[in-house]
């Protein structure tokens, strides 16, 4: 996956700790994010499992998407989530293809 601006989700388990991020290099953040390499929330909750992503034109676009979905409500994250991805599957080896 070239680098292009995303947002995107990660959990620690399936109805879990959610935390809602964006980047410029979805491969590249993911990564970190898995390996701990990234001192915060993911870290301290074992938040490891990408299980939503979008990806947009600009980085201004998803800076705006990514602050849309903080402010929603945790089930209308779960919906979202669900919609695209029912078994809560880790999408890592998705985007590293």
């Amino acid at each position: 996956m070239e680098k292009q601006p995303a947002v995107y989700i990660m959990a620690s388990k399936r109805n879990g700790t959610l935390y809602t991020g964006v980047t410029g290099d979805l491969v590249k953040r993911v990564w970190e994010h898995k390996n701990n390499l990234v001192e915060g929330f993911t870290k301290k909750y074992n938040v490891h499992t990408l299980v939503y992503f979008e990806q947009h034109i600009d980085i201004l676009a998803a800076i705006t998407r990514e602050k849309q979905l903080k402010k929603w409500d945790r089930v209308w994250k779960i919906r979202l989530i669900e919609e695209q991805n029912p078994e809560w599957k880790d999408l890592w080896h998705q985007i590293i293809q």
